[in-house]
């Protein structure tokens, strides 16, 4: 652990990483606290300040029915995140699982499990999400299911290759030849050995998960109005450039932010958890 924090705190880019994510956290979880107009989160509409450029007041202007673009993306990053969390710890668990039964056991269950997985594989990501939500209505919900369903496949195949490789070392053998059943030696025997590369997917993931979730935003296929989310305040503002470009300019500059902050860190994290 002391190790970890003096390579994270010694490298200039993970110290970065970590500025821009803890502003990205510590503004979602105050945001009713830091948030210039609170309730400029919900459906307030205020003509007569309406798409105002960035000023004394409004530091990043408003947009065109007169909300504070700084509140609501305080609000869009609790979203963001919320659904970073709750899609990364349903398809890691779902991903690890099909990777540990179709490394560790192979036969039939490698075959049948894997082909499910490379199915999942052979669509592209946003594709996949996109047809999903063609099916269902555009909510938060349904586009958590969205971005699970095209997620936990990346982590099967990651803990499959792990597991298949582990399954003949030493440790592996001695706990099957005291007498260890399947699910020991699957969850107390090699798990903990894929947790590093788990954990640094899981950092680098989380920004692309929000990267995701503001593309089908984007698109009208994620969170719907008057709910605070980047994707979509980038998608109104497309409309108003050049000239109320700060519609457009900061909520994707948030978007930029999030994601190259967890991607920082991430490399970092793989460093120190996967040495070579």
């Amino acid at each position: 652990m002391k190790r970890t924090a003096t390579i994270l705190l010694g490298n200039p880019l993970s110290v970065l990483g970590l500025i821009l994510v803890g502003f990205v956290v510590l503004t979602a979880l105050l945001a009713d606290f830091i948030a210039p107009y609170p309730d400029h989160a919900g459906a307030v509409v205020d003509f007569v300040n309406a798409n105002k450029p960035p000023s004394a007041e409004y530091w990043l202007g408003t947009d065109v029915v007169g909300r504070d673009i700084l509140s609501r993306i305080f609000y869009a990053y609790r979203v963001s995140l919320g659904l970073g969390i709750v899609v990364l710890s349903i398809a890691t668990p779902i991903g690890v699982v099909v990777g540990l039964l179709a490394g560790y056991i192979g036969g039939w269950t490698d075959y049948i499990l894997m082909r499910i997985t490379d199915v999942f594989l052979s669509i592209p990501p946003l594709v996949l999400a996109l047809a999903i939500m063609g099916l269902l209505e555009p909510t938060l919900l349904n586009g958590m299911i969205a971005v699970t369903a095209m997620w936990w496949p990346w982590y099967a195949r990651l803990v499959y290759n792990i597991a298949r490789a582990e399954k003949v070392e030493g440790y592996v053998l001695a706990a099957e030849i005291i007498g260890g059943g399947r699910m020991h030696v699957m969850f107390r025997e090699i798990l903990p050995n894929c947790v590093p590369a788990i954990v640094t997917k899981m950092t680098l993931d989380f920004g692309f998960v929000i990267l995701i979730a503001s593309s089908l935003s984007f698109l009208g296929l994620g969170v719907q109005a008057p709910t605070p989310d980047l994707g979509s305040m980038v998608s109104e503002g497309t409309r108003y450039l050049p000239d109320s470009w700060w519609l457009t300019v900061f909520p994707g500059a948030a978007i930029l932010i999030a994601v190259f902050g967890f991607n920082l860190i991430g490399d970092v994290l793989r460093e120190v958890l996967e040495p070579d």
